[in-house]
């Protein structure tokens, strides 16, 4: 007897229905077809004791299996389910006229107990557009998967309750999520703020202009300065997501695994801090069953690199097409997979071996060559697409002990939502650019014009410090940032200054 039910296969961020044909006839062997890997082949053992622990019998008889398409690779455990669902329709053990309705999904345990799986949300989306009336999946995975409206979906923890709802004689409510309202209790669900530090304003001007324009920042000092703390809290400063933004993250976090069970959406930027042993796979993605890189999990957030220097170089160059295009396409010899990869870049360093090269109290010990050896680890055109280099000195110990109540996150961020407001109304035309940092050259040339006195300025800042045509453009980006949160339609000589003196590793002889 032929039964068909329905799965789904992730691929990038993007879900595919499969079609589960099962068939059986009079023989002794079960096959599996359709381009199944080795989790997909071995699912029959699994299959096998999860039925017969719920009370049914596995047919002993042939049993073909067919995943449809059969030309997509299919991978991992999330077949199980609507294998087992086939193998009993097609025995006649489970009599449901309904299976054609729903997509089913999850791993089994040998007790029949069912096991999250990967990707629920944008399987959701595609089972909607398909039109499904509902999907059956595992309980960890329902409230992720309920964010998508128009499709109901039933949360089961065993095999025996699927059973028993598809023959209707258990009822299954629907789960349900109030996306608007779990977003408006999680937006602001922050551990810290920048109230908490004590000085610094020089820096927390450059992370606001950064966060401002969506600026990539690299931040160059001693150890204990407070560069860690500053980068840990620039989440906190920029606008909260919007609900196209959080779905579209979500769908990432989904497919890596890594969105915990309690978590329907997510509510809060992305702050993603790997170590400096990460391999150049692990930060851009792919691998022999791909998965998004750290560059892709900090979408539409941060990506914080500590140490840089202390990375690979061939890990930081692969970040070079990346930060320019703002998604990462995976090109292996079977499969061609592409990511999002729209994040700010924040970067610490220390400016030598020792750490104390420019220190004002404590000697470096590190010679004129050890100093330039070491910033030399961090090519050229890597810092080129960095907007701002800042220096940060140590805290004194009069502001550290210091009473006065220093700015909020919150107060901060009113005005960086103000001068993204006005982004979001000058690139109101174009569905690829949000934010100053995006705009190509050609948009550089029309929006951020400057008058002749900044021209002077600008021409000798390019000829004293050496500066490429990118680095030129950066500038007039930042300098556009600056204006906009001055509410100024120009860009005054004054904003060029700024945004010029945010480029302190290019200054000839900076380390000596």
């Amino acid at each position: 007897m032929l039964i068909k039910t329905f799965g789904s296969a992730v691929y990038g961020i993007e879900a595919t229905t499969i079609t589960v044909e099962v068939n059986i006839t009079t023989g002794t062997k079960y096959y599996i077809v359709g381009l199944p890997d080795n989790a997909v082949k071995e699912s029959l053992q699994r299959i096998e004791s999860a039925i017969m622990s719920c009370g049914y019998r596995m047919p002993r008889q042939k049993i073909v299996i067919n995943l449809a398409p059969a030309d997509i690779r299919k991978e991992g455990s999330s077949y199980d389910l609507s294998m087992a669902i086939g193998i009993l329709a097609a025995s006649s053990q489970l009599i449901s006229e309904s299976l054609h309705n729903y997509l089913i999904l999850g791993e089994l345990s040998l007790d029949g107990t069912i096991q999250p799986i990967k990707g629920a949300l944008p399987i959701a989306i595609q089972a909607r557009k398909d039109g499904f009336k509902g999907i059956i999946l595992p309980l960890a995975n329902a409230r992720e998967a309920a964010i998508v409206s128009d499709i109901d979906i039933y949360a089961v923890n065993n095999l025996i309750e699927v059973i028993e709802y598809l023959e209707g004689k258990k009822d299954i409510s629907p789960t349900v999520v109030n996306i608007q309202q779990e977003f408006i209790n999680k937006i602001n669900n922050y551990q810290v703020d920048f109230s908490d530090v004590k000085g610094q304003e020089n820096i927390k001007r450059a992370l606001e202009i950064a966060a401002a324009g969506g600026h990539n920042v690299i931040l160059i000092g001693p150890p204990g300065a407070g560069k860690t703390m500053l980068a840990k809290r620039l989440p906190t400063i920029l606008p909260p997501l919007t609900i196209e933004e959080s779905l579209e993250t979500t769908k990432i976090h989904s497919v890596s695994g890594q969105l915990a069970a309690a978590e329907s959406l997510m509510h809060t930027r992305p702050f993603r801090a790997p170590h400096h042993t990460i391999s150049d796979v692990a930060l851009v993605g792919g691998g022999t069953h791909p998965q998004p890189g750290e560059i892709s999990l900090a979408h539409n957030g941060v990506l914080f690199l500590d140490e840089l220097p202390e990375f690979k170089r061939t890990v930081l160059e692969v970040m070079r097409q990346p930060l320019e295009s703002r998604y990462i396409t995976i090109s292996r010899s079977k499969f061609t997979v592409d990511y999002p990869a729209s994040f700010m870049l924040i970067a610490a360093m220390n400016p030598c071996p020792c750490g104390y090269y420019n220190h004002p109290e404590k000697e470096c010990i590190c010679g004129s060559l050890v100093v330039q050896r070491y910033l030399s680890k961090i090519s050229g055109p890597l810092l080129d697409r960095i907007d701002l280099h800042v220096e940060v000195t140590p805290v004194e110990f009069s502001e550290l002990t210091s009473i006065r109540t220093a700015e909020t996150s919150q107060d901060i961020r009113n005005r960086v939502i103000r001068a993204r407001e006005r982004q979001a109304l000058r690139f109101s035309s174009s569905s690829q650019v949000y934010s100053n940092a995006q705009m190509g050259s050609k948009a550089v040339r029309e929006i951020c014009k400057i008058n002749e006195q900044g021209q002077i300025l600008l021409k000798n800042a390019m000829e004293r410090l050496n500066l490429s045509a990118r680095a030129y453009d950066r500038i007039l980006k930042v300098a556009r940032t600056i204006a906009d949160m001055e509410e100024s339609d120009d860009i005054l000589t004054q904003h060029l200054a700024e945004a010029i003196q945010f480029r302190s590793l290019d200054r000839e002889n900076w380390a000596g």
